[in-house]
């Protein structure tokens, strides 16, 4: 028999201002294993105010191993979607939790690596400073980041790529398209760096509101779904009898 499905609520994929995210998607180097496709947990777009106005630069997915929606469920299965918005502790338990994590950023506007690269690192650099967690090992990884995207330029519709093992490796990949290449273009062994590239899109402080409100939204509607499909197998399992 084939593995029983966690989802009862089947995934659907979203399309973000013009960027379509697929309801699974398979992360570089996936298709030589035995791992299966990683679903999509959410997506907004990221943006500022510029001049009065709402300027978006990027579409982010988050896409979970299915593990993830039962290793959430029993903490989080009760609370609305609004409360799952406004918990910190319900990000962190995503960013922190022991399943693989896939982000696609794909640009709505240009945007060089080195442009990116230079405000991510800036970010963590700072952090780790002010919690007094910066060491020489942080720095090297932080150089090796800023390295690989410094020849790199973003057109509209390409995306970067940020997979994030549960062993605390971040894997980076870039594409010009909507494909996902079957090679990653680096791999740096650095927990804290692989944790803070996705805590930076949807941490306390995270860059992208919009797909924090997905990733509530999405989770709220599977765990109510799941406990429907939990109480009438109750029902199915214990019919009542009625006597004549």
């Amino acid at each position: 028999m084939g593995e029983v499905s966690s989802f009862a609520l089947p995934p659907t994929p979203l399309h973000i201002d013009g960027v379509t995210f697929p309801a699974f998607a398979t992360p570089p180097e996936y298709s030589s294993s035995s791992k299966s496709p990683l679903f999509l947990a959410g997506a907004g777009v990221r943006g500022l105010e510029i001049g009065g106005k709402f300027v978006k630069f990027t579409a982010i997915g988050i896409y979970l191993e299915e593990s993830s929606l039962g290793a959430l469920a029993e903490k989080w299965t009760a609370k609305p979607a609004d409360e799952l918005a406004a918990s910190p502790d319900f990000y962190a338990d995503i960013i922190n939790g022991p399943f693989e994590k896939f982000v696609r950023v794909t640009m709505i506007l240009p945007l060089t690596g080195e442009m990116y690269s230079d405000k991510v690192s800036e970010n963590c650099m700072a952090h780790w400073k002010a919690i007094g967690i910066l060491t020489e090992a942080e720095v090297d990884a932080v150089n090796k980041f800023k390295e690989v995207f410094k020849p790199e330029t973003f057109p509209p519709g390409s995306s970067i790529l940020f997979t994030h093992s549960t062993s605390g490796a971040l894997s980076i990949a870039f594409s010009k398209d909507d494909s996902v290449p079957e090679t990653n273009k680096l791999v740096i062994e650095n927990r804290k760096l692989c944790r803070a590239v996705l805590e930076s899109i949807i941490g306390e402080h995270g860059v992208s509101p919009a797909a924090k409100h997905s990733l509530a939204i999405r989770f709220c509607e599977h765990f109510k779904s799941q406990s429907a499909a939990n109480q009438e197998e109750v029902h199915v399992e214990n019919p009542v009898t009625i006597n004549a």
